[in-house]
């Protein structure tokens, strides 16, 4: 197959031109466009590499549409899987919370329903994008470590990150906007919330730091990459580079991301934060630190769509240096790099042909077709 008449988005350029696939695999870039009987016209638009997402929670909505429904496993899964191609991302880390804020929540209910599903499509070829498990763990839960084990056990994940979302620290520095978020997602009363308030920090103290060391120590021995989570603070740095963590997600402060990214940590920021203009939770602006060069990695995080937009949304920003081909690389080249994936996130000679077909409009970019492997997949 040839895909011709394309600005093809490189790694570190755009040309105008046509990429020829055989097998799976990228074969040639040539310039120019060719006339060749069977060769897909993309009519002057652009070409990217397909992206490459490591922290999307998208899964959780579809097991659990409302409330007290458990949706089929394999049928929730496969609608997740096909938002996730036709939003441009052709490789996956599906995150699934090993801990909750909350017992008995859906969120631990579903689990091994969430794992299970996405196993068994893998293995019976029912995926459209490639899809590797993330386990992020709350590491302020009392069965976090328990089931991290048994999890890690059963369905090796490529990648872990570490989380403590209680009150007064990362995330959450700010009680006020703690209390915003928590008592307007359950529903609690002022009384209720104080007492919501009081268990978390106390969960915290008893786990989270005994949870925190033995769960980087399993996966050093196992060789799985291992992210940290709302770093706030110069200490918060120390510690996870300390732990061989090489993903900074979603650092709260300029000082956490300027010390990440300074110290090699590859600093991830969600695109939602891009394409709304800042931080739900009042935490540093993702334009922020691409205004200073400090952003190397986007994830969707809760909206798969957002990931092209914000690319496209960066490269268009005048406040910083990131052209479409370096922006491109947030959502694809450098996530791939920061997990050891060496066979994807370029359009070069030899890699997996996981392909993007889009065209710019006046405000946002609208897919028009995904390959992956070669294949036709939206």
């Amino acid at each position: 197959m040839i895909l011709t008449n394309a600005h093809i988005v490189l790694e570190d350029e755009v040309i105008h031109g046509s990429v020829s696939i055989s097998e799976g695999l990228i074969r040639s870039i040539d310039p120019g466009s060719v006339t060749l009987p069977g060769a897909v016209d993309c009519e002057g638009g652009f070409l990217l590499p397909g992206m490459v997402e490591l922290h999307t929670d998208n899964m959780e909505k579809h097991f659990t549409p409302r409330p007290g429904v458990a949706w089929p496993g394999l049928s929730a899964f496969k609608v997740h899987d096909a938002q996730m191609i036709s939003a441009g991302i052709t490789t996956v880390f599906d995150a699934i919370s090993v801990g909750d804020v909350v017992e008995g929540s859906d969120r631990l209910n579903n689990l091994t329903r969430m794992a299970d599903a996405l196993n068994e499509s893998r293995h019976r070829g029912l995926t459209r994008s490639d899809h590797l498990l993330h386990l992020r763990c709350e590491v302020s839960h009392e069965d976090t470590l328990g089931n991290f084990k048994q999890l890690s056990e059963k369905y090796q994940p490529q990648l872990v990150s570490v989380m403590d979302h209680s009150p007064g620290q990362r995330q959450f520095a700010s009680i006020e906007k703690y209390r915003q978020y928590y008592q307007g997602k359950y529903k609690l009363s002022d009384t209720e919330m104080e007492a919501f308030i009081q268990r978390q920090t106390e969960a915290s103290s008893l786990y989270s730091d005994q949870y925190r060391k033995e769960i980087c120590a399993l996966c050093d021995e196992r060789g799985i990459p291992l992210a940290s989570h709302d770093d706030a603070t110069r200490e918060h740095v120390t510690e996870s580079l300390g732990f061989n963590m090489v993903i900074a997600e979603f650092p709260t402060t300029y000082e956490a991301a300027r010390e990440a990214h300074g110290h090699g940590m590859a600093v991830l920021m969600g695109a939602p934060n891009v394409v709304r203009g800042g931080s739900h939770s009042g935490n540093i602006a993702a334009h922020t630190l691409a205004s200073e060069g400090l952003l190397d990695i986007l994830s969707s995080d809760y909206y798969p769509a957002s990931l092209l937009d914000a690319a496209f949304k960066l490269a268009d920003d005048e406040n910083n240096q990131y052209d479409l081909a370096k922006a491109t690389a947030l959502v694809s080249y450098n996530p791939a790099k920061s997990v050891g994936l060496t066979d994807r996130g370029r359009i070069a000679p030899g890699l997996k042909a996981d392909l993007i077909w889009c065209e710019a409009t006046s405000d946002h970019p609208h897919i028009l077709h995904v390959w992956k492997n070669g294949q036709r997949a939206f």
